[in-house]
C-alpha cells in the first residue's frame, strides 16, 4: 500500500500544511492557524470514536496533555465525527485541546486524507503532523498501521526542534 502521507508532496516535512477552516467540538468556525496560535502544534487526524486504535493512540496523547500545556504546545485532533458525538468523545476521554469536526468532508477532501479502505465509515486516514506556528510541516507519521504512528518521546523531540528554532531566548541568558 502506498503511504497516503508522503504520497502527498504537500504533506511533507518543510511543505506548510493548509490552513483548515472547521467547527470544533463546540459548535464554533475555527482555523488551523487560530488554534496553533504563534505556538509549536501537534496536528491529529483520526478516524473516529470508534476505533480501538484511535482510543489507544488518545491515551498516549493524553499523557502529554500536560507537557504541551506548560511548555506552550497546541494539540488539534480532527475527525469525520459531527460535533456533539466528537465532544462527547473529547469529555469522555477528559482532553482539554480542541477537536475539530470534518463530517461533510471537505479539508479531508482538500487535504486528500481520506481513507479509502473504509467504505463504511469513509474517515480521515490517522495521520499525525508536528507544525511550526507558520504551519510549517516538521514531520510527518503515518498512522495506517498503528505502529506508523509518532510516539510520545518522537513528539517531545519534535515540538523541542520546533521550539528552539522559534524561541530567540530558548538559551537562558548569562551575566
Amino acid at each position: 500500500m502506498t503511504d497516503p502521507v508522503a504520497a502527498r508532496p504537500s504533506l511533507a516535512a518543510g511543505g506548510a500544511f493548509p490552513d483548515l477552516a472547521l467547527p470544533d467540538h463546540a459548535g464554533n468556525a475555527r482555523t488551523l492557524s487560530e488554534l496553533v496560535a504563534g505556538d509549536p502544534a501537534v496536528l491529529q487526524f483520526y478516524r473516529g470514536w470508534w476505533c480501538p486504535k484511535e482510543q489507544a493512540f488518545f491515551r498516549r496523547l493524553l499523557a502529554l496533555q500536560d507537557e504541551a500545556e506548560v511548555a506552550y504546545c497546541r494539540i488539534i485532533s480532527v475527525s469525520v465525527d459531527p460535533a456533539p458525538v466528537t465532544a462527547a468523545f473529547r469529555a469522555g476521554l477528559g482532553a482539554r485541546w480542541t477537536f475539530l469536526c470534518d463530517p461533510d468532508r471537505t479539508e479531508q477532501e482538500r487535504v486528500g486524507l481520506r481513507e479509502t479502505t473504509d467504505t463504511v465509515n469513509d474517515p480521515y486516514v490517522p495521520a499525525v503532523f508536528t507544525l511550526a506556528p507558520d504551519l510549517t510541516i516538521h514531520a510527518a507519521y503515518n498512522g495506517y498501521w498503528f505502529w506508523g504512528r509518532s510516539t510520545n518521546e518522537e513528539l517531545r523531540q519534535d515540538l523541542r526542534a520546533i521550539t528552539r528554532a522559534i524561541r530567540p531566548d530558548w538559551d537562558a541568558p548569562t551575566p
